[in-house]
């Protein structure tokens, strides 16, 4: 009788086995599920990676504002930097990881196959990818302190050049005085 039900039982799961892979088919050009995309984000560490990746860009953003601050400190309540770098935690710490992850599902099953998600995760399981991710917050942070300069005097530089060419705009359209006519006179 227990051979008989071991029997039944492995012939269940052969073929709920079967079934099961039916309804995902294997080849790399099928559409991802659902699950292929949580699996992926979940071999990229997406949460603890988000968490890594605003813990480093932190203090950069809190450099940023203090120096802010300091160009107006004489005109803001003392207490306006600390405030504001209490908001700015807690608007990080109150980022709506789950529900983003939600929303982006759909995007990686319209854009990537089962096949790409598979090779991106096992890149990602592998100690190559494993060590992208551990770096990667400190490569943004790095990258993000080098990139600021260069972008702040690029948008110094567009401004400057959006000033002149209101200024030119401005002469331009400025009406020019009438030429003088001779007084028309009635007889």
């Amino acid at each position: 009788m227990k051979r008989v039900l071991a029997l039944i039982f492995f012939c269940l799961v052969f073929t709920a086995s079967g079934i099961a892979q039916q309804a995902q088919p294997a080849g790399p050009d099928v559409p991802a599920t659902k699950e292929d995309v949580e699996a992926y984000l979940q071999a990229i560490h997406y949460h603890e990676s988000m968490a890594n990746m605003i813990q480093a860009m932190a203090k950069p953003m809190h450099d940023m504002v203090h120096q802010e601050f300091m160009k107006d400190k004489d005109k803001l309540p003392a207490d306006f930097e600390a405030r504001l770098d209490r908001e700015m935690d807690d608007m990080w710490k109150n980022m709506p990881f789950d529900e983003m992850v939600q929303a982006m599902v759909p995007v990686y099953q319209k854009y990537l196959t089962r096949g790409d998600l598979q090779a991106m995760t096992a890149f990602y399981e592998s100690p190559a990818g494993e060590k992208l991710l551990k770096e990667m917050p400190a490569i943004m942070s790095e990258s993000m302190q080098n990139m600021v300069p260069i972008m702040s005097r690029y948008m110094d530089t567009v401004k400057a050049r959006l000033q002149d060419e209101i200024q030119q705009s401005l002469k331009q359209a400025a009406p020019t005085p009438p030429a003088s006519t001779p007084p028309i006179t009635q007889n």
